[in-house]
C-alpha cells in the first residue's frame, strides 16, 4: 500500500497537470477574445466611433450557464465569480473598461464594480452621484455605478432624480450583500472608543446594536464609510468607523466587531449606467419613468395596462414632478425586456395616457 506522501505526491502530479490544461485553455479563450475585438474593428461602420465590447445580456446569459451546468463540490456562484474575472481579463484585451464609481475608494459601490465588471476593469472614484453621471455622459468613462436602494433603508432618492434629466441608460444591476464592521485603528481598545464615524444610511443600519453596545459614544456621519475609514486611521486612538471590508483593508484598520448590521439580510442594489441600449438576456427588467397627469385614477390608469398584459411591477417609487403643486412622477421597474410583446404593448399604451413615459433602459437581473 502507498504511502501518505507517495498519496500526496501522485495528486499533486494530477492538480499540476489539469492546472496546465486550464492554463492552455483560458489562453484559447483570450486569444478567442482578440479575434472578436479584430472582427469589431474591422467591421465597423464609422470609423470614428468605438465597437461596443462589453455585451451585458451576452456576459449575463455565460454566467447563467455556468451555474446552471455546475455539479460541484464549488459552489455555483463561486464558480461564476471565477467566470467573471476570466471574462474581465479577457475583455481588457479587447479594450480595458473604464468605470466611473461614487468614491471614494474603499466604498461598497467601489465593491460592487468590482463585482459586476471584475479586477480588470480600470474603476474611477468620483466625490458625488452627480458627478458619476457626469463622467458617463461626457464619455471619459464608459459606465458608472450608482446605489440605488437598500434593503432596509430604502431607495436613494439622489439616484432616481439623475434620470430625469440624464440621457444615460440603465444596462445593468448589482445586488451586494451589506456587511458592516467596527474597525479601529491597531491595538485600540473598544472600552475607551469616544466618536464613531460612518455615512448616515450606514449609522442607520446599525443603530440598534450602536444604542446597545456604544448608547454613549458620539456618532458623526460623513460622506462615505471609506472617508469614515480614512479618519479613524487619522485621528488614532478613541476614534472608529463603521465601514465595510474593502476599506478595513485600503486604511489598515482592524475589526472590532463584524457584522453590526441589525438585519442579517442587509444588501444594497446598484445600478450600471451607460449610452447603449442592451438586448433580452431572456431573464432581464426594464425600468421607466412615468409623468402622469394631475387627474382622478392617475395610477390606475398607468398600473392597469400592466395587470392586463400579465406584465409584474417589481417596485414603484414616487417623487414630486417639480411642475406645479403636488404633480408626481413615478419610478417603475418590471420583469421582462422591452421588446418583448406583452411588455412593449404595454408600455405603448400606458405611453398615450400619460404626460411623458422614459424607458430608463432593459437590462439582466442581476446574476451574482
Amino acid at each position: 500500500m502507498a504511502t501518505e506522501q507517495e498519496q500526496l505526491a501522485k495528486l499533486r502530479d494530477e492538480i499540476d497537470e489539469i492546472d496546465r490544461h486550464i492554463h492552455e485553455l483560458i489562453n484559447q479563450r483570450a486569444q478567442c477574445a482578440q479575434r472578436v475585438a479584430e472582427v469589431k474593428m474591422a467591421h465597423r461602420t464609422d470609423v470614428t466611433e468605438e465597437p461596443v465590447f462589453y455585451r451585458p445580456e451576452r456576459e449575463a446569459q455565460v454566467l447563467r450557464k455556468v451555474m446552471e451546468r455546475n455539479k460541484g463540490p464549488l459552489d455555483s456562484e463561486e464558480v461564476a465569480r471565477l467566470f467573471r474575472e476570466i471574462m474581465s481579463a479577457c475583455l481588457a484585451l479587447e479594450r480595458p473598461t473604464r468605470v466611473a464609481f461614487l468614491g471614494p475608494e474603499g466604498t461598497f459601490t467601489q465593491q460592487a464594480a468590482l463585482k459586476h465588471f471584475g479586477h480588470s476593469a480600470v474603476c474611477v472614484p468620483m466625490p458625488t452621484i452627480d458627478d458619476v453621471f457626469r463622467e458617463v455622459e461626457a464619455k471619459a468613462v464608459k459606465y458608472g455605478v450608482v446605489p440605488i436602494e437598500n434593503s432596509t433603508e430604502g431607495v436613494v432618492h439622489h439616484t432616481l432624480d439623475n434620470f430625469r434629466s440624464s440621457e444615460l441608460k440603465i444596462s445593468g444591476e448589482v445586488e451586494l450583500r451589506i456587511h458592516q464592521h467596527l474597525l479601529v485603528k491597531p491595538d485600540t481598545e473598544p472600552s475607551r472608543i469616544t466618536r464613531i464615524y460612518s455615512h448616515q444610511q450606514s449609522l442607520a443600519q446599525c443603530r440598534l446594536w450602536l444604542d446597545s453596545r456604544f448608547p454613549n459614544v458620539e456618532r458623526i456621519a460623513v460622506s462615505s464609510n471609506a472617508e469614515a475609514a480614512r479618519r479613524a486611521a487619522a485621528e488614532g486612538e478613541h476614534v472608529a468607523a463603521i465601514a465595510g471590508e474593502m476599506a478595513a483593508k485600503l486604511y489598515g484598520l482592524e475589526h472590532a466587531f463584524n457584522n453590526i448590521e441589525d438585519h442579517p439580510d442587509n444588501s444594497t442594489r446598484f445600478l450600471i449606467i451607460g449610452h447603449e441600449s442592451v438586448g433580452s438576456s431572456q431573464r432581464d427588467k426594464t425600468s421607466i419613468l412615468v409623468n402622469a397627469r394631475n387627474q382622478p385614477g392617475a395610477l390606475y390608469h398607468i398600473l392597469e395596462p400592466f395587470h392586463r398584459a400579465g406584465v409584474d411591477l417589481t417596485r414603484i417609487e414616487t417623487r414630486p414632478a417639480n411642475a406645479g403643486a403636488w404633480g408626481y412622477v413615478f419610478y417603475i421597474d418590471l420583469a421582462g425586456h422591452q421588446d418583448e410583446e406583452p411588455v412593449n404593448q404595454a408600455l405603448s399604451e400606458v405611453s398615450s395616457k400619460v404626460v411623458e413615459l422614459k424607458v430608463l433602459g432593459s437590462y439582466p437581473q442581476a446574476v451574482l
